[in-house]
C-alpha cells in the first residue's frame, strides 16, 4: 500500500501504522461487527440445496438458511460455520445430515422496541439564548438540519447502529457553498460578520446541504491518543463501495472449470479517508483522488456509545450480550422441532406380512398373511416434556432481564398483570426497560448537543448565522416514551405550586421555558 501522509506534517502518523490498520487490524475489526449485524438482521439467504459428503439430500431441509444459523451446532445444520465469514462459509459435516432448523430472532424485536422508546416521539432541541426571537432561529436552523438528513429516520438509524454495535460515529460535512465560505474566512476568527444578503430562506438552503454522515462500526478507524482512549487525534475509515459496473468477467480457462455458472457481482472499490485536524485525504484503491485543508482547524466528528464503557473506544452492545442465549434458545427450539417431527406422527412395523410397503395406511384397509408370527407394531406420538419446555422459558426470562426488554414492553399479554392505569404502575412493570433508556438518553443527548455546536459552529465560521459560544449552548429534551394524561399532568403542577415549588421549575417539568412566554416583540 503506498499512502502520503506528507500533507498532514505529523510524524507521529507514520504510513506503517496506516497499513498495519487496514491489512491486519480491519479483517478482524470487521468480522466481529459484521457478525453483530447479521444476529441483528438474521439475513435470509436462499435457495439452497442441502447435500451430505455422500451427495444425500435432507428430507427436512427447506430452501434456505438464515444468518442466525452460524450459532447452531452442526448435529442440526450439518455445516461447520468456523470461519471469519460465518453464514456463508459453512463446510458440510461428513455422516451428518440436516435436521429441522427453526430460528426465532428475540434480539431483533429487542432492539425494536429500544429505538422506540428511545426515539419513537422524537426529539427536540431547546436553545439557552436568552434572546427568545435568537432561540427561535437557532432552533428552525437546527430543525431544517436534521430534517434535510431524514428527521426521524436519522435519529432512529442512528439507535439503531449504536444498539447493535456499540458505539457509532457521525461526520458533520459542509456543503460545497459553506466550504468555500469557510477556507475564505478570517484564520482564528470565530463569529464572522453576517452576510447583509443572506436571509432566512437562504440559511434554511444552507442548512440543506450539511450533511450528517453515519459511520458505522466496520468502517471506523480511529486513531486516538496513547494516554485517552476518549480523545480522536486522526479519524480513519476504510470500507468497501460498490459501483455501478459488474466485475471483470472471468478468464476463459477457469469458466471451463467451474462446475457452474457464477454470475459477477458488482465491482467493488477500497476507499480510506483520512481527517484530521488540519487537513484531509481520500484514497480509492489506495490512489489518492482527494485532499485540501480542514478550515474548522478540529475534527468534526461526534462520537457516540450506546452504554458507556470505561476506557474503552467502543461502548457496550445489546447485541452482543444476547448471542449466547439466543444461540440457546435455537438450539432448543431446533430439538423439539426435530422431537416433534419424529414423535408426532404414527409409524408402524409390519413383521411377516408381504407387500405391505406397497400399500398406503388408511381407514378401511385390511391387511391378510398366512404367517402366525406375523404383526404389527405402533410406535411414535408426541410425549410431553415439560423439562424442555421449562428451560426455553428460563432462556426467555434470562434475556428478557439482560436486554431489560420484557415482552411487556413490545405488547405481548399473556398472564393478567392488575390495574395499570397509574403512571406507578406503569413505571414499575417498564422499570428495567425506563432504567436502560435514561443512560441511552445521557449518551445519545450528548451526542446529539455535541452535533448542534458543530453545525452552529459551521455557520458561525462561515459568517451564514453567527453566534456567540454562550448561544451555542443547548439542551436535547426527550419526551416521556409513556402514556401521559395532560389533565394529570397540569393537576400535579398546581400541587407543586400550592407547596411552594418555584414556577421556573414546574414550567421546565411540564417541558417549557420560563422565557418561552415573554413577549414575542423583544
Amino acid at each position: 500500500m503506498a499512502f502520503d501522509l506528507r500533507i498532514f506534517q505529523d510524524s507521529s502518523l507514520k504510513e506503517s501504522f496506516l497499513d498495519w490498520l487496514i491489512q491486519f487490524h480491519w479483517p478482524t475489526w470487521f468480522a466481529r461487527f459484521h457478525r453483530l449485524w447479521e444476529y441483528y438482521q438474521n439475513r435470509f439467504i436462499g435457495p439452497v440445496s442441502f447435500e451430505d459428503a455422500d451427495g444425500r439430500c435432507a428430507e427436512s431441509a427447506r430452501p434456505y438458511i438464515q444468518a442466525q444459523e452460524m450459532g447452531l451446532p452442526p448435529r442440526i445444520t450439518g455445516r461447520l460455520y468456523d470461519t471469519p465469514d460465518g453464514i456463508d462459509a459453512g463446510k458440510v459435516v461428513r455422516d451428518i445430515r440436516r435436521k429441522e432448523v427453526v430460528i426465532e430472532n428475540d434480539i431483533a424485536w429487542r432492539i425494536s422496541a429500544m429505538v422506540d422508546f428511545l426515539f419513537g416521539k422524537g426529539v427536540s432541541f431547546v436553545s439557552r439564548a436568552p434572546n427568545a426571537s435568537r432561540r427561535r432561529a437557532i432552533q428552525t436552523l437546527l430543525e431544517a438540519v436534521f430534517e434535510a438528513n431524514g428527521g426521524p429516520a436519522f435519529f432512529q438509524d442512528l439507535a439503531v447502529l449504536g444498539a447493535v454495535y456499540g458505539f457509532v460515529d457521525c461526520i458533520i460535512r459542509p456543503g460545497a457553498r459553506l466550504n468555500t465560505r469557510l477556507q475564505a474566512a478570517t484564520p482564528g476568527r470565530s463569529v464572522q460578520t453576517p452576510d447583509a444578503s443572506v436571509s432566512l430562506p437562504r440559511i434554511r438552503t444552507f442548512a440543506s446541504e450539511i450533511a450528517l454522515d453515519l459511520v458505522e462500526a466496520p468502517r471506523a478507524l480511529p486513531v486516538l491518543e496513547e494516554d485517552d482512549c476518549r480523545t480522536i487525534r486522526y479519524y480513519i475509515q476504510h470500507f468497501l463501495q460498490e459501483r455501478n459496473e459488474p466485475e471483470q468477467p472471468p478468464a476463459l480457462l477457469e469458466r471451463f472449470f467451474r462446475r457452474r455458472s457464477i454470475p459477477a457481482g458488482r465491482r467493488k472499490t477500497a476507499v480510506t479517508e483520512i481527517i484530521g485536524p488540519r487537513c484531509f485525504q481520500r484514497y480509492e484503491d489506495f490512489q489518492c483522488v482527494a485532499e485540501g485543508p480542514n478550515p474548522l482547524g478540529y475534527i468534526p466528528v461526534v462520537h457516540i456509545q450506546n452504554l458507556s464503557q470505561p476506557y474503552a473506544y467502543e461502548g457496550i452492545s445489546d447485541v452482543e450480550q444476547l448471542i449466547g442465549l439466543q444461540n440457546e434458545l435455537n438450539t432448543r427450539l431446533s430439538d423439539r422441532a426435530n422431537r416433534l417431527t419424529m414423535q408426532a406422527f404414527r409409524m408402524y412395523l409390519a413383521k411377516g406380512i408381504e407387500g405391505v410397503g406397497e400399500k398406503p395406511v388408511s381407514p378401511g384397509r385390511m391387511w391378510c398373511t398366512d404367517n402366525e408370527n406375523a404383526s404389527i407394531q405402533e410406535f411414535g406420538g408426541d410425549d410431553n416434556c415439560p423439562s424442555e419446555n421449562l428451560h426455553i422459558l428460563d432462556i426467555r426470562d434470562a434475556m428478557d432481564k439482560i436486554s431489560g426488554v420484557t415482552p411487556v414492553v413490545a405488547g405481548v399479554l399473556k398472564n393478567k398483570i392488575g390495574h395499570l392505569t397509574s403512571g406507578v404502575a406503569l413505571k414499575m412493570t417498564f422499570m428495567g426497560m425506563l432504567t436502560r433508556n435514561s443512560r441511552k438518553q445521557y449518551t445519545y443527548g450528548q451526542g446529539l448537543r455535541r452535533m448542534a455546536e458543530i453545525i452552529l459552529d459551521i455557520f458561525d465560521r462561515a459568517g451564514v448565522f453567527p453566534t456567540s459560544p454562550e448561544e451555542r449552548q443547548l439542551d436535547v429534551r426527550f419526551p416521556n416514551p409513556l402514556p401521559e394524561e395532560p389533565a394529570e399532568q397540569l393537576k400535579e403542577a398546581q400541587l407543586k405550586k400550592d407547596l411552594g415549588v418555584p414556577a421556573a421549575d414546574i414550567l421546565k417539568e411540564l417541558g417549557y421555558e420560563p422565557t418561552d412566554f415573554e413577549p414575542t416583540a423583544e
